[in-house]
C-alpha cells in the first residue's frame, strides 16, 4: 500500500512547493498556496472504452516505416471561423481547450457549435449550470438540434460512465475547473484536479478517437487558470477576446499541432448567437465619406488571412511637462522606435508632443508590415493633414527611415484591391508583379520619399 503524499501548489499558476509559502515565487501572489494530495492510496482512475470506436494501441515499440498511415476525415462544421482556427476542422482524437473572459461568449460559442452539427451526436457536459438554463440559451440561438444532450455533472466516473453509454461523437466540458476526479483527494479547481480531470479526458480522446472542447476559466492576468501543463496538455489552445461592451469578438489561435498557430476568427455578438465575419474589413475600418487628419489604413496577416486596418494617431502639444506616450493594440516599444526614427530623419518634433496611437476594432497587431502606415497617420496628426482614404501601407520601417519588405506582399495588394483602393505603398525592394493589377502599386526606399508623396 502506497504511503500518503502531499504538496503545496500556488492556485493562481499551479507552481509547486514542498512546503507553504506565504508569497510565490513565480507569479508574486500572496497567500496562494494550499496543500494538494499528489499520491494516494487509491488506484489511479481508467477511462473507459469506447468498443468500435477505441484505437487499438500496442504495447511493443514499431518503427516509423512500418506504422500505417491512415488519413482521418476532419469534422467540417457550419462555423467557418471555427474550422479557420482549428486548422481545417474538427480533428477526431483532438482535446482543445478554449479559454476567455467571464461573460465573453465561450459557452454560447461552444453550444451553438453543438446545436450545428445535426448528424453528430454531441454530449454537452456543464457543470455551471442546469439543463433549464442551457435549454433557454438554446431556445436563444434559435436552432433545432437534433442529437445533442444535455448532461449536468462534476464528478468524473459519472460522466464518463454516461458516456459509455450513449457514445457520443463529439463532447463539450463546461468547464475543466467545475470537474473533480474521485481518483484524487483535493477540492474541484485545485490544481491536482484539474491536472487529473484534464489528464482523463486527454486519455479518453486518444483512446477512443472522440474530439473533445474543454472551457477553461483565466486568471486576473489573462491566463489560463490552472497548472501550465494543461496548456501542454491539450492539442488545441484558443483564446476568445473581446470587450464585453462592445459587439464583436476574436477567437485566437494560441497552439495548435493540427494546424497554423497564428490563424485569427472574428464573430459578432448578437441577442440570437454569435454571427461569423467572413470580411474582418467590415469592423477594421471605418466608413467615412471625408477623409480626416491622423489616419492611414494598414495591411497586416493573421495567419493565411490579410486584413486591412485602420491606424488612429493623435499628436498634441505637451501641456503638462512630459509627453504623453499611449498606444492601444500596438506595441509601446516599437511606437517609440518609430517616433524616434520620424525625429532623427523626418526633423519631426515628436519629444514636444502628446502622442496617442489606436489600431480601430479592438485588435492587437504584432506585424511590422503596418510600421508605415504607423508613420504616416503620426505624420499626418502632426501636420493636421489628411490622408486620401483611397491610400494603403504595406512596408516595414527600419532604424535608417529605410522602407523594408514584408512577407506575401502578394495576398496584401490583392485584398487591398478586392477592397476598392486605388493606391498600395509598399518597398522597392518587394519583388511583386504590377502587371494586370487594378491597384496602383507605389515602391519606395527611403521614408522621406513616401512623406513626400503624401505631403509634399
Amino acid at each position: 500500500m502506497s504511503k500518503l503524499k502531499t504538496a503545496f501548489f500556488c492556485q493562481n499558476c499551479g507552481n509547486k512547493a514542498s512546503k507553504w509559502l506565504g508569497k510565490c515565487p513565480a507569479c508574486a501572489e500572496w497567500n496562494s498556496y494550499v496543500e494538494e494530495v499528489i499520491e494516494s492510496e487509491d488506484k489511479p482512475f481508467k477511462t473507459p472504452t469506447l468498443g468500435s470506436n477505441s484505437a487499438l494501441r500496442t504495447a511493443k515499440p514499431q518503427k516509423l516505416q512500418d506504422i500505417a498511415a491512415l488519413e482521418q476525415a476532419r469534422y467540417i462544421t457550419q462555423d467557418q471561423e471555427l474550422n479557420r482556427v482549428l486548422g481545417g476542422g474538427i480533428v477526431p482524437g483532438s482535446l482543445v481547450l478554449i479559454g476567455g473572459e467571464p461573460g465573453i461568449g465561450k459557452s454560447t460559442l461552444l453550444l451553438q457549435l453543438a446545436l450545428s452539427l445535426p448528424t453528430l451526436k454531441v454530449l454537452y457536459i456543464s457543470g455551471e449550470e442546469s439543463e433549464t438554463q442551457i435549454k433557454m440559451r438554446a431556445d436563444r440561438l434559435n436552432n433545432n438540434p437534433v442529437q445533442c444532450y444535455v448532461y449536468t455533472e462534476t464528478e468524473t466516473t459519472k460522466i464518463f460512465g454516461q458516456i459509455a453509454d450513449l457514445t457520443p461523437d463529439i463532447i463539450v466540458v463546461d468547464s475543466i475547473q467545475t470537474l473533480y476526479s474521485s481518483a484524487i483527494d483535493a477540492t474541484p479547481g485545485s490544481v491536482s484536479q484539474i491536472r487529473q480531470c484534464a489528464g482523463e479526458f486527454m486519455r479518453f480522446a486518444k483512446e477512443n478517437n472522440i474530439p473533445v472542447f474543454l472551457i477553461g476559466h483565466i486568471t486576473k492576468d489573462g491566463s489560463i487558470a490552472g497548472p501550465k501543463i494543461l496548456e501542454h496538455l491539450v492539442d488545441t489552445v484558443l483564446q476568445f477576446e473581446g470587450d464585453r461592451n462592445h459587439t464583436y469578438r476574436i477567437l485566437r489561435t494560441i497552439k495548435n499541432r493540427f494546424g497554423s498557430s497564428s490563424e485569427l476568427g472574428i464573430y459578432e455578438m448578437r441577442g440570437d448567437g454569435l454571427r461569423q465575419v467572413p470580411n474582418p474589413s467590415e469592423i477594421l475600418l471605418t466608413q467615412r465619406t471625408e477623409p480626416c487628419s491622423g489616419v492611414a489604413i494598414g495591411t497586416t496577416l493573421e495567419g493565411n488571412r490579410p486584413m486591412l486596418i485602420e491606424v488612429q494617431s493623435l499628436v498634441s502639444k505637451a501641456a503638462y511637462g512630459t509627453p504623453q506616450r499611449s498606444a492601444t493594440g500596438f506595441d509601446a516599444k516599437r511606437l517609440n522606435m518609430l517616433l524616434a526614427v520620424l525625429e532623427k530623419r523626418g526633423g519631426f518634433q515628436f519629444y514636444t508632443r502628446d502622442v496617442f496611437l489606436n489600431i480601430a476594432g479592438g485588435i492587437k497587431i504584432e506585424d511590422p508590415a503596418i510600421d508605415l502606415s504607423v508613420c504616416a497617420a503620426l505624420v499626418a496628426s502632426y501636420e493636421d493633414m489628411q490622408i486620401s482614404t483611397q491610400f494603403c501601407f504595406a512596408a516595414e520601417v527600419g532604424l535608417g527611415g529605410e522602407i523594408r519588405p514584408v512577407t506575401r506582399i502578394e495576398n496584401r495588394i490583392l485584398e487591398a484591391e478586392k477592397l476598392g483602393f486605388e493606391a498600395i505603398f509598399i518597398s522597392k525592394h518587394n519583388k511583386v508583379e504590377l502587371k494586370d493589377k487594378k491597384i496602383k502599386v507605389i515602391l519606395a526606399g527611403k521614408l522621406e520619399e513616401v512623406l513626400q508623396h503624401l505631403f509634399g
